[in-house]
């Protein structure tokens, strides 16, 4: 009998503990490159994962591996000499929020606020702070979107000599070591 009542209640409690899932489909993070000084590209990651669980513990992982340039020959080059693949295959952002933070914005509301994470890429973890767009769609959706773009400096996570492989790969007089990035996360709850 009370292995029955302890199942009961953890299956009545399971909705309330389950986290929020990121929808890949829905989400989107981009990077912009620039060669020859003025030429700008823009660039994204065709997989990303994540969740935002009831403690307040966010975490966004991107696979490296999908990065997307429109060139495949770029799309290898990057994963490998770049990225370095092979030993670092997902960068990921990690954080922790007020587990409350959904209920302080209304479903159909949005708000702004400042996030403060580790970010682990290349092997190198890093302390970001980002302001972002939090709109709660409804009771199974929200997204979470970046205000302004974040700079990532290729030094500050050993990825110069990545950045000079590849400009010499391509023949580019120049390849900029800092990078705006930018994204759109859409969170589920099922």
């Amino acid at each position: 009998m009370r292995l029955v009542i302890l199942l009961l209640t953890a299956i009545i409690s399971l909705p309330s503990f389950a986290a929020w899932q990121l929808n890949n489909q829905e989400s989107r993070l981009s990077f912009i490159s620039v060669k020859k000084i003025n030429i700008a590209e823009v660039h994204h990651f065709k997989q990303l994962s994540g969740e935002f669980n009831e403690q307040g513990n966010v975490k966004l992982v991107i696979d490296l591996s999908s990065v997307d340039t429109g060139i495949v020959i770029r799309n290898e080059r990057m994963q490998k000499f770049l990225f370095a693949t092979n030993l670092f295959p997902r960068a990921t952002f990690s954080a922790t929020l007020h587990k409350n933070v959904l209920n302080a914005v209304a479903v159909g509301d949005s708000a702004i606020m400042s996030i403060t994470g580790q970010l682990n890429l290349h092997g190198v973890q890093q302390t970001l702070t980002t302001k972002v767009l939090l709109a709660h769609l409804n009771k199974h959706k929200f997204i979470v979107s970046s205000i302004q773009p974040i700079i990532i400096q290729a030094a500050n996570f050993k990825l110069g000599v990545g950045v000079e492989k590849l400009q010499a790969l391509a023949k580019l007089p120049s390849i900029s070591k800092a990078v705006p990035v930018s994204f759109v996360l859409t969170f589920e709850k099922h």
